[in-house]
């Protein structure tokens, strides 16, 4: 399939060293990105599908690095149906499991925790709610797990490893298996911040630094956060990427952005929302995180939408999360609402506005144009201009 995005304002790359691509257009071929720049006639003229963007704003498909994932588009605890394909309306084209925890009844012994980690992994392999990627499967660390058994889930394609909630007698003991995990290339992530589900322990700086994660989850809590000196700790003394969790502290979000900013290393932070959780389901909560550093933190929003997007995609080694030649055909047309104070999206969020989601394309597909069920209309009519496929695309509907 051979998509055009053309009539672009602006194109957000979610990159941090260049954060904005020039041209109006965008060539989307058989899932990738192959072309970002001024598109002449005669490849619009033929694409299957031409979408006219209208003068709004492209980015990157939001990727939710901790999404509470079970076994298909539905939440156990939050007793909700379709949650992802409602977030993909929310731009988010990617989400990444924070582990199966919220599986009721989840084992705790060592081969039940390495099956439930292979059978979520396995549900999701082909199946993508409304067209969003999903990467599930997380192995729980819990006592009575090696390094062999690691070595075991990563020889069947597993890379996830999760610490927080396993019946270690104190965090710091999830230190060697989560070294073995590293060494294993595994992506390696631990709770942080205070108790989250009955059972679970807090989690201090202290404890993530002796672990070495390649992720603080909700570093500003989960939803209670950890300790205030522990925020300069994990900048100044690792290189762990940390996370902003939209069901988390905001005053230490924008305490944590800050200290990253004054340490020169923002390639360090990731937004994610950690839902479903006793929060809710939030469609727009990657938005929300990114509207709150922009308004309340003054982050410009470019760097906000890359912290969402390309941060998130270096960190769990994914080729989407940035617009570029070869990449991943993931992305998100984004407006000021309609009746809103602001002109275009970018201006939106710096006031702190929620921007208008106007089309999604995954993989390459467009999976709505014109209107998301999620967001006020756009300012601007985005459309499909052309189509020669028997399909409609169009989100009026919603």
């Amino acid at each position: 399939m051979r998509t055009a995005i053309v009539n672009i304002r602006t194109i957000v790359t979610g990159d941090l060293k260049q954060p904005f691509a020039s041209g109006d257009g965008i060539l989307l071929e058989d899932g990738l990105i192959s072309a970002i720049g001024t598109l002449s006639s005669d490849t619009v003229a033929g694409c299957d599908v031409v979408v006219d963007a209208a003068g709004t704003t492209a980015i990157p498909g939001l990727i939710d690095s901790h999404v509470h994932i079970t076994f298909g588009d539905y939440t156990p605890r939050q007793r909700v149906v379709g949650y992802l394909e409602s977030y993909l309306h929310g731009g988010t084209t990617t989400s990444i499991t924070a582990s199966e925890v919220h599986v009721p009844g989840r084992p705790k012994d060592a081969a039940g925790v390495k099956a439930l980690a292979l059978a979520a992994r396995a549900c999701f392999l082909d199946y993508r709610p409304g067209g969003m990627r999903v990467h599930a499967g997380s192995i729980i660390l819990e006592p009575g797990l090696t390094e062999a058994d690691l070595a075991d889930l990563v020889a069947q394609g597993l890379w996830l490893a999760k610490a927080g909630f396993g019946a270690f007698a104190t965090p710091f003991e999830y230190a060697p298996l989560m070294q073995a995990a590293r060494r294993l290339g595994m992506v390696t992530t631990m709770h942080t911040g205070g108790s989250s589900i009955p059972g679970s322990s807090g989690i201090w700086a202290e404890h993530v630094l002796a672990s070495n994660p390649c992720v603080s989850f909700h570093v500003n809590g989960g939803p209670v956060a950890m300790p205030e000196a522990g925020f300069a700790r994990l900048v100044n003394e690792s290189d762990i990427a940390l996370q902003l969790c939209t069901a988390g502290n905001l005053r230490t979000a924008l305490l944590t952005a800050k200290l990253l900013d004054q340490a020169g290393q923002p390639e360090r932070l990731l937004i994610a929302t950690d839902t479903p959780t006793g929060s809710g389901i939030m469609p727009l909560g990657m938005f929300y995180t990114i509207s709150h550093l922009a308004s309340l933190g003054g982050m410009p929003p470019e760097q906000a939408i890359a912290a969402a997007t390309g941060n998130n995609a270096r960190v769990y080694r994914l080729n989407s999360g940035l617009l570029g030649a070869g990449k991943d055909a993931d992305v998100v047309l984004i407006d000021a609402c309609a009746g809103g104070s602001q002109p275009d999206a970018l201006s939106a969020l710096r006031n702190g506005d929620v921007p208008a989601v106007a089309a999604v394309f995954t993989d390459g597909v467009p999976r709505f144009v014109g209107r998301s069920r999620n967001t006020p209309a756009s300012t601007r009519n985005v459309r499909v201009a052309h189509c020669a496929l028997p399909r409609d695309f169009s989100g009026a509907a919603h």
